[in-house]
C-alpha cells in the first residue's frame, strides 16, 4: 500500500476524500487511527487501492438512465469502458462507474473548517460576482472573520453561523444556501427552493456571517499539539483530555453563544462557570471575545430588517425573547418551521445569546435555527439533507413579509 505522510490540517476524513477513499476503507487499512482522537503531523498512514464502484447493465438500460441514476455524463462513462455506446449496452456486463459529477462548489470532503471556508470566498469570488466579501474582524488567533453580501434591496437581513465551535456543519450549509442563491441569480430562470431569487435582491441586502468562531472550529477538528499557542490552558481547561469534538467556545474557553449584552450578569450566574471551559463559560463582561465583538458592531452598522443564528442540534426555531420579539415573530417561526420541518419553541430561561440581545436591541424578528439530530458535530454523512432543510428554512426567511 502507498504510504502518506500526515500534514498540519490533516484528519482522517479529507486524507480518506483526497485519495478517493471512504472512511471506513483507512480505519481498515489503519486501526490504530481510530484508537486516537486526531492525526498528528509526520505520522505515517497506508492508503489502500481505491476501489472502483461497478455495475451490472441490466435489461432496458441505456447510457443516459445509469449515467442520470448514478450522477455522472454519458462521457465520463463511456471514457472509463472502451468498447461501451449506445449501439453496444451487452446485458449482464459489469462495468466501472465513474466519480459523481458535482456541480456544486460548496462540497464536503471531510470536515469543512477555516482553510475550506477561506478557499470557497476565493472560489465564489471568481464564479460568482452577485456576492461580495469583506472581512469584519478577526479571532483570537488572527484569522479573519469573513462576511458574505448579496443583494442591492433597502433592507437588510443577516445570518451567521457557527458561533459554536462543534456545530460547524452550520456554516458549509450557509454558504451552499448562498451558493444556489448566487447560481440562480446568474441563469435568471431558477427558483430557489419555489421562491424567486430576482424579487430577494431587488428587494433585500442578505449579509452573511458564515464562521464567527474560526479557531474554535479548527480546534473541533484538528485537536492541539504542544507549538500551539493555548496548548498547555486548553489542555487544562478540558481537564486533560485531548479529544476536543464536544468544544463550543472560541480559544479562550469563552462560550460566545454567552457573549451578548443581554441580562448577561443573570447568564453568567446560571451558568456558574467561573473559569475558561469547552462550553458555557461567559468571560469575564459581554463582548469580551473578539468574536463576539465583530458580530455586535457588524450588526450594529448595518441594522438588519431580521435575523437568523444558525446553531445544531435539534431541529427547533427559537423566537422569543423576554417579551420584547415584535407580534409576528410567532407566525413567522411557524413559517419557517413549516419549510424545514422544525419546531417552534418559545423559550424561556437564557440570557445573553446573540438572538437575545438583537431582540432586545431592535425589537425587531429574531431566530435562533438548531439544525439537524444527533451528536455535535452532526456527521458528514447528513449533509446533503442538512443542505436541503436549512435551504428552506432560509428561502421562506428571505421571503417573508
Amino acid at each position: 500500500m502507498q504510504q502518506y505522510v500526515v500534514q498540519k490540517g490533516d484528519t482522517l476524513s479529507r486524507v480518506a476524500a483526497r485519495h478517493g477513499l471512504a472512511f471506513e476503507q483507512l480505519i481498515t487499512a489503519n486501526p490504530w487511527a481510530a484508537q486516537q482522537s486526531y492525526l498528528r503531523q509526520g505520522q505515517i498512514v497506508y492508503i489502500p487501492a481505491s476501489l472502483r464502484r461497478r455495475y451490472v447493465i441490466q435489461e432496458g438500460d441505456t447510457l443516459e438512465s445509469i449515467a442520470a441514476t448514478f450522477g455522472f455524463s454519458c462521457e465520463a462513462l463511456v471514457e472509463l469502458n472502451s468498447g461501451l455506446s449506445v449501439s453496444h449496452l451487452p446485458h449482464g456486463k459489469s462495468i466501472v462507474l465513474p466519480i459523481s459529477d458535482c456541480n456544486h462548489l460548496i462540497t464536503l470532503s471531510g470536515e469543512y473548517g477555516p482553510a475550506e471556508l477561506d478557499r470557497d470566498v476565493r472560489r465564489m469570488k471568481q464564479r460568482y460576482p452577485s456576492v461580495t466579501w469583506s472581512r469584519i474582524g478577526t479571532s483570537v488567533l488572527g484569522k479573519p472573520i469573513h462576511a458574505g453580501r448579496v443583494g442591492v434591496g433597502g433592507k437588510r437581513l443577516h445570518i451567521n453561523a457557527a458561533l459554536h465551535a462543534n456545530e460547524w456543519m452550520t456554516t458549509p450549509c450557509l454558504m451552499r444556501f448562498v451558493e444556489d442563491y448566487a447560481s440562480a441569480l446568474s441563469t435568471q430562470d431558477r427558483a430557489v427552493y419555489g421562491h424567486d431569487p430576482q424579487a430577494w435582491y431587488d428587494q433585500y441586502t442578505l449579509w452573511i456571517v458564515p464562521m464567527a468562531n474560526p479557531d474554535g472550529v479548527e480546534l473541533v477538528q484538528e485537536g492541539v499539539g504542544p507549538a500551539h499557542r493555548y496548548y498547555e490552558q486548553l489542555l487544562q481547561w478540558n481537564t486533560n483530555r485531548q479529544d476536543f469534538r464536544r468544544w463550543k467556545a472560541n480559544i479562550r474557553g469563552v462560550d460566545l453563544g454567552d457573549q451578548f449584552p443581554a441580562h448577561w450578569d443573570e447568564e453568567s450566574q446560571r451558568r456558574g462557570k467561573q473559569t475558561p471551559s469547552p462550553q458555557d463559560y461567559t468571560g469575564v463582561s459581554p463582548l469580551c471575545e473578539p468574536e463576539a465583538q465583530a458580530l455586535h458592531e457588524h450588526t450594529l452598522q448595518i441594522s438588519p430588517e431580521r435575523v437568523i443564528s444558525l446553531h445544531s442540534q435539534g431541529k427547533e426555531i427559537y423566537w422569543n425573547y423576554r417579551e420584547h420579539e415584535p407580534p409576528e415573530s410567532e407566525a413567522m417561526a411557524r413559517i419557517l418551521g413549516q419549510a424545514g420541518g422544525y419546531r417552534p419553541v418559545k423559550l424561556h430561561g437564557s440570557d445573553a445569546g446573540y438572538k437575545d440581545w438583537f431582540i432586545q436591541h431592535f425589537r425587531r424578528p429574531g431566530f435562533t435555527v438548531e439544525i439537524g439530530n444527533g451528536i455535535n458535530p452532526l456527521p458528514l454523512a447528513d449533509f446533503e439533507d442538512l443542505c436541503v432543510e436549512v435551504g428552506s428554512i432560509l428561502s421562506a426567511f428571505m421571503s417573508l413579509e
